[in-house]
């Protein structure tokens, strides 16, 4: 499932990415090239899929990894962190500006305004591997989730325990309503001629 989730959310966001260097950044003084906004992705999948593991290994199962060092290559098997995936689409992006010669708050907001839908697809996929659930409730949209530590409620709401979706909001606030907001502000007030802006109010709007 994060396979997939990866796959669409990068495919999305490349599309996008081009709408709004064709609409935005064409005749800006910040101008990017579609041909290396190409090599961007490049550099991008490659970096998320390394940044992702070693986070995973380092914050998650360090232990685990250096008893077997061989399963190290085995992402197949699991184990992405979106702290390591995420320190890795940074370095990435420098690399492309020290390379292209771009203004790296430029290219930041380009890649903030296409990162939304790379993390709706990943909440999904937490939703459909039954992690990250939220607290106990008696809602009636609360799920009763497969895994022994989602049950694990004590005597709270009896036998089976609902959870809080948590990964359903998230995917509702991180991906869809941040993505209006960024939209909105780079197409309808114009946001992006001030390099910088658009990266603020991603780094804001997510953590909210």
């Amino acid at each position: 499932w994060y396979s997939l989730a990866y796959v669409a959310g990068i495919l999305i966001g490349w599309w996008l990415g081009k709408k709004i260097i064709i609409k935005k950044f064409e005749n800006s003084t910040q101008r990017i090239n579609l041909k290396e906004f190409d090599d961007l992705i490049s550099y991008i999948i490659i970096s998320l899929i390394i940044g992702g593991r070693l986070g995973y290994i380092i914050f998650y199962n360090f232990k685990y990894y250096v008893l077997n060092p061989l399963d190290i290559v085995k992402i197949w098997e699991g184990g992405m962190s979106f702290h390591g995936g995420f320190i890795g689409v940074i370095t990435a992006a420098l690399l492309y500006c020290r390379k292209t010669k771009s203004n790296p708050w430029s290219v930041g907001d380009l890649i903030a305004s296409s990162s939304c839908f790379g993390l709706l697809f990943g909440r999904f996929a937490n939703f459909i591997n039954a992690e990250l659930w939220g607290r106990p409730t008696d809602a009636p949209w609360g799920v009763a989730f497969p895994t022994k530590a989602a049950q694990n409620c004590g005597q709270i709401l009896g036998e089976i325990c609902a959870r809080h979706p948590s990964q359903l909001y998230e995917a509702a606030l991180e991906g869809v309503v941040l993505f209006l907001i960024m939209t909105y502000l780079i197409f309808r007030r114009n946001w992006l001629k001030i390099p910088g802006q658009i990266i603020g109010v991603f780094f804001i709007g997510y953590g909210l």
